[in-house]
């Protein structure tokens, strides 16, 4: 993704002011040291989320992953996070946010060592999975430390804005660092680069962080963590599995269990006199809307992003550097969009300002659908450009309003929902749009006696190459990459139609919807 500014936030009462004195305890100074610190968190996972691409085709050589194999490396991390953001919320509410903030990098860090040394698929898989745990511990705590670090509403305006910036920054970062080092190290190189940002958050966020907790929190429902990690999988996992080979028992039965799961999350937290998330935030119109807007965006941008670092080196013949630099302007375009959006927001209207930003980047994707091997980088870059000004004024005003369409003392659920929706619409777009990208790609003719690990991605057709003869590798490298862009083509414009038809809903649904710099006193 374009590392676009977005809330995490933990449950209940994690913007409440009555968590032991944080604002009081860290002066001017203090509290800005303490949010570079949250930066590196931030800085963290973005980072992460950014290389998985560039190192793909690398994994895929390496490992020999089947297709859904590849799919799953690239979205169970984002199936845990949406699964527990609520939950670890919550959890930081009861122990202490800057104790599980520290406890989460510490377990980032690990698992990450994990990511670089898994030797199968299934580990990788696995490895993804529990860094998804890790990572689901450390957006929620950052944005409930700056609440309760910055009591003045200008203050923490700008804290936050610095925040999502740094989220932007390091998705920039991430596609250039990881290319330099996997141009001269081995892919699992890009996961250790987060054993020194982890080091230096822990050791100095020991000192400069104060601790902040709810002082009644209620009980840590285990049961509804179950369900609602349990609800997520299964629903995400039957979508996946569907759109990958149509309609089967295995898939219902997935699809069935995730559904009822979260029924009865939905039930018990209306019956919990302490819920990990008030289900009533829903009736309020403007919330609802912007994470709607917020998962149907992220579900249309994300599949595609998947495929296209794979798409710069293995069909264009790119490095990972300059794989890594090419992506580059989507970034750029989501730091300056973020940063102006409030304004624009409250001299046009936020429903022109999200349903544009949304229409932006369907017509940016449409233009993808034209896309073909010699595609030129004037056209990629001008495309990337656009989806990441687009994204950036909808994302960061979308967040505004979740934010402001609450009481204060529901802020923390607030920003859990619009990240969940955040993760939850990357983990489909990845199944679907990538399942796309996959449909079409199996289809090509390969020439006569090629092993069957070329249909099942494109990396395992260029792995398969390098051991044919040179006609037979040209004539097979040519036909999985026309289908390959054929696929990424169809995934494009499926992805501009879900954009602009969100657009066109936001428009009707934000209607009279307004920023108000009193939001911050409710």
């Amino acid at each position: 993704m374009t590392g676009t500014p977005k809330t995490a936030g933990t449950s209940g009462a994690a913007g409440t002011a009555g968590a032991t004195g944080t604002a009081g305890a860290a002066g001017r100074r203090g509290r800005w040291a303490a949010l570079a610190v949250l930066v590196l968190a931030v800085l963290l996972v973005a980072v992460d989320a950014t290389v998985l691409g560039l190192a793909t085709p690398f994994i895929s050589e390496d490992l020999k992953p089947s297709g859904t194999q590849l799919l799953w490396i690239g979205d169970v991390y984002s199936f845990v996070i949406a699964g527990l953001l609520v939950s670890m919320g919550s959890l930081g509410d009861r122990i202490g946010r800057k104790r599980i903030l520290l406890l989460g990098a510490t377990a980032f860090g690990a698992v990450s060592v994990l990511n670089a040394y898994a030797a199968t698929p299934e580990l990788m898989i696995l490895a993804r999975a529990l860094l998804g745990v890790a990572g689901a511990t450390l957006m929620p705590a950052t944005l409930a430390l700056i609440r309760n670090l910055f009591p003045d509403p200008r203050e923490r305006s700008l804290a936050v804005g610095i925040w999502g910036a740094a989220a932007s920054g390091g998705a920039a970062l991430g596609p250039i660092l990881g290319g330099f080092l996997l141009e001269h190290f081995w892919w699992g190189s890009v996961f250790l680069i987060n054993l020194p940002v982890m080091a230096v958050l822990v050791l100095v966020g020991a000192r400069l962080l104060p601790e902040s907790r709810n002082p009644d929190p209620g009980p840590w429902d285990l049961p509804s963590v179950a369900l609602s990690l349990a609800g997520t999988v299964g629903v995400v996992y039957a979508v996946k599995e569907t759109a990958a080979h149509g309609f089967a028992a295995g898939a219902l039965v997935a699809g069935l269990s995730g559904g009822a799961a979260l029924y009865g999350f939905v039930r018990r937290q209306q019956a919990l006199p302490k819920p990990l998330l008030d289900t009533r935030l829903f009736r309020n119109r403007g919330f609802s809307s912007a994470v709607l807007a917020d998962l149907l965006a992220v579900l249309g941008l994300s599949g595609l992003i998947f495929f296209l670092s794979q798409y710069l080196q293995l069909v264009q013949g790119r490095g990972p550097l300059e794989a890594g630099v090419a992506e580059l302007p989507a970034a750029v375009g989501a730091v300056v969009a973020g940063l102006a959006a409030g304004r624009a927001a409250r001299r046009f209207s936020v429903r022109v300002v999200v349903s544009g930003g949304l229409a932006a980047v369907g017509l940016a994707l449409a233009a993808l659908t034209t896309v073909d091997r010699s595609t030129g980088y004037p056209l990629l870059g001008a495309v990337l450009l656009v989806v990441g000004l687009g994204a950036g004024f909808a994302f960061t005003v979308t967040a505004d309003v979740i934010l402001s369409s609450v009481p204060k003392e529901q802020a923390g659920s607030a920003s859990a929902v619009s990240e969940t929706a955040y993760e939850l619409g990357a983990a489909l777009g990845i199944a679907l749009l990538g399942s796309v990208v996959t449909g079409v790609y199996r289809g090509f003719t390969a020439p006569a006696g090629t092993p069957d690990a070329a249909h099942e991605s494109l990396g395992g057709a260029v792995e398969v190459a390098a051991h044919l003869p040179a006609d037979t590798a040209s004539a097979l490298l040519d036909a999985a990459r026309h289908s390959f862009v054929d696929g990424l083509a169809l995934a494009a414009g499926a992805g501009a139609a879900v954009l602009l038809a969100a657009s066109a809903a936001v428009w009707f649904l934000l209607r009279g919807q307004k920023l108000d710099d009193r939001a911050a006193e409710h």
